[in-house]
């Protein structure tokens, strides 16, 4: 009996390894706690339902071998100090063969440097911030568009209403995202010819924006562009109501795609206008999903809540690796990087294709909230759907 258990535990172990041996392991530090949580669900959620699919239909052939992907998640409970140490250990202690990233520019820029330290490829979809890419970094790719140029489909779009708005007040959060939209945000509305009244950084997490409302009131522009956090934005608008701050029309980076942002505000969403580099065409297909109207319904009903395009940027991210495993032929970490950097690739979220900095290239689609529903407005040259605009007072709503 006693050898007869010895040789089961010895058979078991052997399994064991085995199963280590066919399995290629991800790693990640997300947000699941903490004041960004409600962004880094989407990360968590989308990195695991990708995996789960390439799982479903085979999992990655890698040299002539069948892998499955395995997926090793930390919460660093919103906190970017805590994220680096967890990167490491995903790498020191975890032993994971590749790295997905993190929600956030500022979080993205410090464990970037955890992969590149030890040359290990990150690919993550939660960072845009031009500092990440400007570095000469080989380690790090993103899917997610520059920022510097995020409003630049917005202010495309503004010629060509009537009136067309004259003067802009940009304001901003002092993070290294929305630092590099402002950046970027200012040159586009020189080369546009327009005013800037106002160019104000507010320190993130503000949740009391009653100076700077007065402060742009006192300007009247024509137009405000505001780039920062979901929390933020709402706290904006509400006080924008509350003080009767009403532009001819205003953009915000983020907030205006989601469910959550319409939820938070009611019939006070109406006239937001934002931007995505993702709405769910069926154009964009892949061999796991079928098409994005299916990649929605399958998240949805899986989930509980709608994908944005954080959730389609993450499954991207699980994709690009499997992609570039396939065509290395191997899991040796250097090989992999530069087979991600040859990849294309078509996706539910789109092209999938890195340039030299790291960076894939998606148009943003100008998005307004109306009626209640997010209506797209503006790509690429074409005006899709006719805006509503001048926004009303609030007080004739």
């Amino acid at each position: 009996m006693k050898r007869a258990i010895g040789c089961l535990a010895t058979l078991l172990a052997m399994s064991g390894v085995a199963h280590a041996q066919n399995t290629v392991t991800l790693g990640a530090s997300v947000q699941e706690t903490g004041a960004l949580a409600n962004t880094g669900r989407y990360y968590r959620d989308g990195y695991n339902f990708a995996i789960a699919k390439i799982n479903e239909s085979g999992g990655v052939k890698v040299g002539g071998k069948t892998y499955k992907l395995a997926l090793k998640i930390l919460d660093n409970q919103s906190d970017s100090n805590l994220s680096v140490r967890q990167y490491v250990q995903l790498l020191t202690q975890d032993k994971v063969n590749f790295l997905l990233g993190p929600f956030a520019s500022d979080f993205a820029l410090a464990d970037s440097s955890v992969a590149e330290k030890y040359q290990v490829p990150m690919i993550q979809g939660g960072g845009a911030s031009d500092q990440i890419f400007s570095r000469g970094y080989k380690y790090i790719f993103g899917t997610l568009p520059v920022a510097s140029k995020y409003f630049g489909s917005t202010i495309a779009m503004m010629g060509k209403l009537n009136p067309a708005p004259k003067s802009v007040a940009l304001l901003y959060a002092d993070d290294a995202f929305d630092v590099s939209v402002a950046a970027g945000t200012r040159e586009l509305i020189r080369k546009a010819g327009l005013k800037l009244t106002e160019d104000k950084r507010y320190s993130s997490n503000t949740s009391d924006f009653s100076t700077l409302i007065s402060e742009v009131k006192s300007s009247n522009p024509d137009a405000i562009l505001v780039s920062g956090h979901e929390t933020e934005v709402l706290n904006f608008i509400r006080q924008a109501k509350s003080l009767n701050l009403s532009p001819k029309i205003y953009s915000f980076t983020v907030g205006v795609p989601t469910a959550d942002f319409r939820k938070a505000l009611g019939a006070d969403a109406n006239y937001a206008f934002g931007m995505t580099p993702w709405l769910p065409s069926p154009t964009n297909k892949d061999q796991y999903f079928g098409d994005a109207p299916a990649f929605v319904k399958a998240y949805t009903q899986k989930f509980g809540y709608e994908p944005d395009y954080h959730a389609a940027s993450a499954v991207a991210d699980v994709e690009a690796f499997a992609k570039a495993m396939q065509a290395a032929g191997t899991l040796d970490p250097k090989k992999v990087r530069d087979a991600i950097s040859h990849v294309n690739f078509g996706s539910i979220y789109g092209t999938i294709a890195f340039d030299s900095a790291g960076q894939i290239s998606l148009p943003q689609t100008v998005i307004q909230v109306q009626n209640g529903q997010v209506t797209p407005i503006y790509a690429q040259g074409i005006m899709i759907s006719k805006p509503q605009y001048p926004m009303p007072l609030w007080g004739k709503r």
